[in-house]
């Protein structure tokens, strides 16, 4: 039996996995999402979200890709890690996504089919052409040009490709560099990490959502003090703690992690 079985929960309240269903919406991620949606509807072009690592930005990314699922009217492209080695095997990594086939490999011919797939999804089908692009602080700045020559396609009234941009804080500094591309960009938010009310009802929201009933508790105040403190708020941080504090309280038969367990699993994963 599974150590979640044993205490109650029906499946794994604390994943590494980015998904969807255990994403908690704290004030700072609910607001990126709603104004990167207005964003995409209106086809404003551009949105760059920044953040540190393990602040919930690629859940996040997916979780706004969720809440399209229904509406035929967006097509979503996604890039979960752009290191590529050239331009060129940029260019052809987004041609083969996008499902352009060229008459030849060139880099302009490669801009210029990826400039009528946009124009015929855009104007001719009536659809919004997204693309996510996730750790965007590996972006080289020839990327970054290509992008910027994307977002040049347009019709009198909006961007023929919507552009999000996830990526850890080192991104800002290189765009605000390159002018040209950093005008470009419409919307622009900074995701920081969760403070103790937040964290305490982001451990609570993933432990029901595994099935937890609501009368019964799994950690005491004292090792959700410990948890915020250790984790100053980031996500991932929280749920490895909680995994492993949760782990701990199985192999030992309690009932509940208390500081003790909490402290335990921090002295562990330190050495």
């Amino acid at each position: 039996m599974s150590y979640y079985e044993e205490i109650g929960l029906k499946t794994e309240p604390f994943s590494s996995s980015p998904d969807p269903a255990f994403f908690y919406r704290s004030s700072a991620h609910n607001t990126a999402l709603q104004r990167l949606e207005i964003a995409i509807r209106l086809k404003r072009g551009l949105s760059l979200v920044l953040g540190d690592v393990g602040t919930g930005k690629t859940t996040m990314l997916r979780t706004l890709v969720q809440s399209f699922a229904d509406d035929d009217k967006f097509t979503f492209h996604m890039i979960l890690d752009p290191s590529y080695k050239s331009e060129f095997q940029f260019l052809s990594s987004l041609v083969k996504m996008f499902g352009v086939k060229p008459d030849s490999r060139s880099t302009l011919n490669y801009k210029d089919e990826i400039q009528k797939y946009l124009f015929k999804k855009g104007v001719d089908e009536d659809k919004t052409v997204v693309l996510l692009i996730d750790e965007g602080q590996k972006l080289s700045t020839p990327f970054l040009e290509i992008l910027r020559t994307l977002l040049n396609y347009e019709t009198n009234e909006y961007k023929l490709l919507q552009l999000v941009i996830i990526a850890q804080m080192e991104l800002l500094p290189r765009v605000k560099r390159l002018k040209n591309f950093y005008d470009r960009i419409m919307l622009k938010y900074i995701i920081n990490p969760l403070d103790e009310r937040d964290t305490k009802e982001m451990i609570a929201f993933r432990l029901m959502s595994a099935g937890l009933d609501s009368s019964r508790r799994l950690f005491t105040d004292g090792a959700l003090r410990v948890i915020f403190e250790y984790s100053q708020g980031y996500p991932r941080k929280i749920s490895i703690l909680c995994h492993d504090s949760l782990e701990m309280l199985v192999m030992n038969g309690d009932s509940m992690v208390d500081e003790g367990i909490v402290s335990a699993c921090i002295k562990r994963e330190i050495i």
